[in-house]
């Protein structure tokens, strides 16, 4: 298990290292909610992997009506981690963080299933999901993936992806564009956006078609009364 003080010193620096706005190490203790949310994630985790009953849910509880973050005090939350503004970032019971990930505002790491067991997602080292991202069920983000804003992620995700959409798809892998090559997007999970798109485009074409044909019959009346009178 890490050393607690060489996580909170790993979750101190990381704000230094990827936020321009970081105004120095005090800045960053006294200002950035992501910070105190994790530095108390550290203390609860401790206390839950001890035994302590109750406790440990109770000042989770307490350090989310402060940050506006909740962590579960089961989840696992490695060295280094930046949770940028924070305000409704959502970690699950058994949602494990690699070192070196940035979690931006909005970020549900959620689960699909009410059994008991693993049910929430993994991130592997340096992973980045974007603004009100949600990854749901137990799946696996490789390392250095990239989630892209509003997506909803419900599959694994390779290393070093980048994906985007609801639900998301793969757009670059190891830093080039990956072509779709099927009108579905490669995911179990159908698009219903997609879906409704594509059935308001064949109906707008059904009724075009129709529109055409009623004023073909419209000119060939026309014709009709020019010949009686």
């Amino acid at each position: 298990m890490d050393d607690p003080l060489q996580s909170i010193e790993a979750d101190l620096r990381a704000p230094l290292e990827r936020d321009p706005s970081a105004r120095g190490w005090l800045d960053v203790v006294l200002s950035y909610p992501g910070f105190h949310a994790l530095v108390a994630h550290r203390f609860t985790h401790a206390l839950h992997l001890a035994g302590v009953p109750l406790l440990p849910r109770f000042l989770a509880n307490i350090t989310r009506f402060f940050t506006g973050i909740e962590i579960h005090p089961n989840a696992t939350i490695g060295m280094g981690v930046f949770i940028d503004h924070g305000s409704g970032v959502v970690i699950g019971e058994t949602a494990e963080v690699g070192d070196g990930c940035t979690i931006y505002q909005g970020v549900t790491l959620g689960g699909t299933s009410l059994s008991h067991g693993k049910r929430h997602p993994t991130l592997g080292r340096n992973v980045t999901v974007g603004v009100n991202a949600s990854v749901l069920g137990a799946i696996v983000l490789g390392d250095n993936a990239k989630v892209g804003g509003g997506s909803v992620v419900v599959k694994d995700v390779p290393a070093n992806a980048t994906v985007v959409g609801v639900p998301a798809r793969i757009v670059m892998q190891d830093g080039k564009p990956v072509r779709v090559v099927s009108d579905r997007p490669q995911v179990e999970m159908p698009d219903p956006t997609t879906d409704a798109i594509v059935r308001l485009q064949r109906r707008l074409e059904q009724l075009e078609g129709r529109l055409g044909e009623l004023e073909q019959g419209d000119d060939g009346a026309h014709e009709s009364w020019s010949w009686v009178i």
